[in-house]
Formats: structure tokens, sequence, C-alpha cells
């Protein structure tokens, strides 16, 4: 492979994100439950997210707006004002919440510096991302780092014109096949599959990936054999 750039996703690949989501969820359902059952709260809110997509993208902030939309309309517009106060609070505990990296991330980071570049292409909110980059002491082994609206084909191949790469020349290592695999692929770019114990259900595919430029790996220091010489391993 000629490979120039390695590119990471943020989120649960770098540093965990999922399960504070998950916790909020259940605080909001708590909220909630003198109006419907936990599950049906929750296909609630995840239906009000996936519908508000175009408009507020991903990320802390549009999934507050989605728990407001969500909790009137569950509440058929009888919800009280100290339950939206509740809601805003769960959502500004999620913005506080500590950065925990996974394990093996910075001696990864740490033996692929300087034999590649090292970006960083996640998506969210673009204040909420760079905080956490800043906050995770990680932010001194990125040559660049973009915040991406969505990671479709076309954005990974926006990215690349910006890194002045060819598909060939990125590879791609993130915990979402949906996003951080099939559309790398798609262009002719390189991927590796990095699973994380629990997945935003909008971000998972049913299907069995098969390309000759795509890998799968159980943690992350795994990708170090398959991208660096045996000399440099040790």
């Amino acid at each position: 492979m000629s490979l120039k750039v390695i590119a990471f996703d943020a989120d649960d690949t770098l540093f965990i994100n999922e399960p504070y989501f998950e916790e909020t969820e259940k605080k909001f359902c708590g909220i909630m439950e003198n109006y419907l059952s936990h599950q049906s709260i929750s296909q609630e809110l995840f239906n009000t997210q996936i519908n508000n997509l175009p408009l507020y993208g991903y990320g802390i902030k549009g999934y507050v707006l989605s728990m407001i939309e969500a909790a009137v309309k569950i509440s058929e517009g009888t919800l009280s004002v100290s339950s939206i106060q509740k809601i805003t609070d769960l959502g500004k505990e999620l913005i506080q919440k500590p950065i925990v990296l996974l394990d093996g991330v910075e001696q990864t980071l740490n033996k692929l510096q300087g034999h590649y570049k090292l970006v960083v292409a996640t998506k969210g909110d673009l204040k909420d991302q760079q905080r956490k980059l800043h906050n995770s002491g990680l932010g001194h082994y990125f040559h660049h780092i973009e915040v991406m609206s969505d990671k479709k084909a076309i954005d990974y191949q926006k990215l690349l014109k910006r890194l002045d790469i060819s598909p060939s020349e990125f590879y791609m290592i993130g915990n979402s096949l949906k996003s951080d695999v099939l559309p790398v692929l798609e262009i002719g770019g390189h991927a590796c599959h990095v699973p994380f114990h629990t997945t935003w259900a909008h971000e998972m595919v049913e299907h069995n990936v098969e390309h000759e430029n795509f890998s799968e790996i159980e943690k992350i220091t795994e990708i170090l054999p398959l991208l660096l010489p045996k000399s440099n391993l040790l």
C-alpha cells in the first residue's frame, strides 16, 4: 500500500462516547416514564433524532433539541417547564462528561507518528468535537482535524481533495462500518473496522464486508503490524 494519510474516527474509536448517550437516554426515559414505556420513549426519541439529522446534523446540541421535541410529542404538549429544564440539564451533563481514552490509543498514535500524516475524520458538532479532542490530550498527534457534517462518499472525496491525496493513499480507521468503512471503500480507499461494544442503531449495517482494501481488528493496537515494518514494532 502506498499510504500517506491514516485517519481516525473520534467517538468510540479514540475515546468513549456512545455509553454516555445511552446513560442520558435512560435518564430521559425516567423523566418521561409517566407517559409511555421506556421502550416506546426510546423509539420516539430515535425517530425524532433521525428526522432531525438533515436540520441539526450530528452531536449533542441536536440531541438535546430532539429530546425536547420528542418529550413535547410524547406528552401531547403538556410537558412542564420543570421537565424541560431537567432535559436541558441532561444535555449540559452530557457535554461535560470526562474524556476516557480507549485502550491502546495513545500507544498506537505514538508508534504511527512520523511514518504517516495522522488526521481525525469525525462527525458531530464542531465546538464539541474540538473540545473533546483538546481535553483528550491527543491533538498534537494530528496533522489535520476534520469535523464532517456527514460521512458519505462525497464527504470523503472532499476531505481527500483538501489533503491533496488520492484514495489509494488514504486509510480510515473507525468503529462504524456505515460511516468509517463502506464510503471509503466505495471511493477506492482503505478502511479498517475496530468494533466498539455498543453502537448507535443508526450506524449499524446488517451485511458482512468483503473487500480487498478492508481489514477488521479487535483492538486498535492490532493496526500497527498492518501499517509498520517489524523493526518499528519493538
